[in-house]
């Protein structure tokens, strides 16, 4: 159950707004312009910018526009144009059932997470947190590229390193292998008591966010503690949390935070995670088996299973 190799030389590919709208459609042309560059044929089925409100049009219309891909043999990948908000309210009218006669790779990150792993939940269909259409791919740094390409067609990085060979460090050691699941801290622990998070018994959970004060997340931590799921992981892998900010309740430093859950915690830890919202990043699978280990103060995670069926040279 997994989606083909994405070669960009020869695929077709959709562009879906499941979330916000593109703020300035000149950032949405140029990114379609740079993946056609590539070889791809792009394919999109809505007008650049829909808005309703926060959201690239309203609920009906922007899931039945990813139905479409989904349900389209044709289509060998979605890119996501941006994320914002919005995902979780389309997710009990997402087509499972075409994605499971018809394996497609989704790609995005933030509030996308909700899709990846609700897809995830109910198909076992994995995908890639990586790029948007709006945002990296309208202004693509090579490294971070060259990175996506590598998971998209099949490669199996180990370790994987960050965009300029960035590697993890030690939070707390130990090793462990097990289904590599996550993206987003926020929207995860939103989808707690849904039928759309899956089981993250022995799963190395990697993790990042973006204006989320310590305190918050602090408080997302904790949910996760008290949902049972924090003492169920195999493994946590901490990405980048930016635009903390400032808060005018007393609280630690985000760092300080995830220090004080992961000193006790029963199972292996790393940070430096070249993940999240910043300009250069990693890629990343969700929902193939994964390694972590982490000793000596050094750490490192190598992807076990390709995230797709094949790989071609």
């Amino acid at each position: 159950m997994r989606p083909p190799a994405l070669h960009s030389s020869q695929h077709t590919v959709g562009i879906v707004s499941p979330a916000s709208a593109v703020s300035d459609v000149r950032t949405l042309k140029a990114g379609i312009a740079y993946l056609e560059s590539l070889g791809l044929h792009v394919v999109t089925r809505r007008p650049p910018v829909k808005t309703d409100h926060y959201l690239a049009g309203d609920d009906h219309e922007r899931v039945e526009e990813l139905n479409s891909f989904l349900r389209d043999p044709n289509i060998h990948a979605v890119f996501c144009a941006r994320g914002g908000y919005g995902s979780l309210r389309i997710l009990p009218f997402i087509d499972y059932e075409a994605i499971r006669a018809h394996p497609t790779l989704i790609i995005g990150y933030s509030d996308i997470t909700a899709i990846h792993l609700a897809v995830y939940a109910k198909t076992g269909v994995p995908g890639i947190s990586g790029p948007m259409v709006s945002t990296e791919w309208a202004n693509s740094h090579p490294e971070s590229e060259h990175l996506f390409w590598d998971i998209a067609r099949g490669g199996t990085p180990s370790p994987l390193l960050g965009p300029t060979g960035q590697s993890l460090q030690e939070l707390r050691p130990g090793t462990v292998s097990g289904p590599l699941l996550g993206g987003n801290l926020a929207v995860i622990t939103r989808l707690i008591g849904t039928p759309y998070l899956p089981s993250f018994e022995g799963a190395i959970l990697f993790i990042e966010d973006v204006g989320e004060p310590a305190y918050k997340v602090d408080g997302m931590l904790a949910h996760l503690k008290l949902a049972g799921i924090w003492d169920a992981l195999g493994g946590l892998v901490i990405g980048e949390f930016t635009e903390t900010g400032s808060s005018n309740r007393t609280s630690m430093a985000v760092a300080s935070v995830f220090e004080d859950y992961c000193k006790s915690a029963p199972f292996p830890v790393a940070k430096g995670l070249m993940y999240g919202h910043i300009p250069k990043k990693n890629a990343m699978p969700v929902g193939v088996k994964a390694r972590l280990e982490v000793h000596n103060g050094q750490a490192d995670l190598s992807i076990i299973e390709p995230v797709v069926t094949h790989y071609e040279e």
